[in-house]
């Protein structure tokens, strides 16, 4: 019930029709991004990882979860990511999609919440989100599961990612916000 409550936050209130157009924004961005651009993926994460911390900022309860759920899926069915090595991203959907929620929940509640500056906000989510991601990564490699490459893929790559596409994200937020107030 907590974590309901806490997905109820926004930044500001915007109405439920622009919230439905965010969230179609948002959700196609997710998932065409990677299954039409594909690479690099520097590209790809940073806007995917804008675009969650959008949606985090501004969309409320059930419509935060396209646009976690929605970017693994698009790379998948892109299936160029990872080349041929897409097949171990299988293994990874469910991970990458807590990941994704944890830098979500990080801004609604660091942010929206405790009302903790942006910046601290983004390094939390960003050590939150990357620190599962590469810990999972990790045990799968110890386990023989996914090769060597996704400790990369995981780790340093979904810092910079995260990093970048909060920035971007707080450029966005910031002239939106502007024009609506």
């Amino acid at each position: 019930m907590k974590l309901y409550r806490l997905s109820l936050l926004q930044d500001y209130a915007i109405s439920n029709i622009w919230q439905n157009i965010e969230l179609f924004f948002y959700s196609a961005l997710c998932f065409f991004m990677p299954l039409m651009i594909g690479h690099p993926q520097i590209v790809v994460g940073v806007a995917v990882n804008a675009a969650l911390i959008l949606a985090a900022l501004n969309l409320k309860s059930y419509k935060l979860l396209p646009v976690i759920l929605l970017p693994s899926l698009g790379v998948l069915s892109r299936g160029l990511l990872f080349g041929p090595l897409t097949i171990f991203l299988l293994y990874f959907i469910p991970f990458i999609w807590i990941g994704n929620a944890l830098l979500v929940f990080s801004f609604k509640f660091f942010k929206l919440k405790k009302k903790i500056n942006y910046f601290v906000t983004l390094f939390l989510g960003t050590v939150f989100k990357c620190s599962f991601l590469f810990v999972s990564a990790l045990i799968l490699f110890k386990l023989g599961i996914v090769p060597a490459m996704f400790l990369s893929a995981m780790g340093v790559m979904q810092i910079v990612t995260a990093i970048a596409g909060g920035i971007i994200a707080l450029g966005i937020h910031s002239v939106k916000k502007k024009f609506t107030s």
